[in-house]
């Protein structure tokens, strides 16, 4: 096994004016990079506008669809392990989420997803729920723990910081603790024994 730190993909899921998720977002990767195991890249969906209307398998896209999806795509597949945000919009993730996981597959095998969901009463917890399916779909594997946030607008303070940073950085901790362990022996999985489907 390799010290080598691992790459994170901190993945942004909402699109939507005003949206909340850059606020969890930002604290997360600072309890990332605290952690100490990984290099973070922050991959705000917002600022990767795939159409939602794909190609079909014989059809190029045109060359602003195929610049974004050739960029995304290497962004994504150097990942050795994703973190993703996400609110939760009529008792699921945002199609804004969907339809970027949907673009790429190779991209995402193999490797460690962590979810950190964000909402009313229900903190996001189906949205998160709703992805362990669908991320199992194209050979990524959820960790067990995740973070929810509930009424997460008072959740977090002006600063952007949990009121309960003792407990929201513990619980940050733990799942940052799964995603390291799955993330190295996946990599060093790949690396022995290149996945295929």
């Amino acid at each position: 096994m390799t010290d080598t730190p691992l790459r994170l993909a901190v993945i942004i899921g909402s699109v939507r004016e005003g949206r909340f998720g850059p606020t969890v977002a930002n604290w997360f990767v600072t309890q990332a990079e605290k952690f100490g195991r990984f290099d973070v890249d922050v991959i705000d969906l917002a600022d990767w506008p795939l159409p939602v209307v794909m190609p079909g398998w014989d059809t190029e896209p045109d060359a602003e669809t195929a610049r974004i999806r050739e960029e995304l795509s290497r962004r994504v597949a150097r990942a050795d392990a994703y973190a993703v945000v996400t609110p939760e919009y009529n008792h699921s993730f945002p199609a804004s989420l969907k339809n970027t996981i949907d673009w790429f597959r190779e991209e995402w095998f193999a490797k460690p997803v962590g979810l950190i969901s964000y909402g009313g009463q229900g903190g996001g917890l189906r949205a998160a729920e709703h992805l362990r399916q669908v991320f199992a779909e194209v050979h990524a594997m959820t960790v067990r723990n995740s973070l929810s946030f509930h009424n997460a607008w008072d959740v977090f303070g002006p600063d952007g910081q949990p009121r309960d940073e003792e407990a929201a950085a513990s619980a940050a901790k733990d799942m940052l603790s799964q995603m390291d362990w799955w993330g190295t022996v996946l990599r060093e999985g790949r690396r022995q024994r290149p996945y295929t489907a």
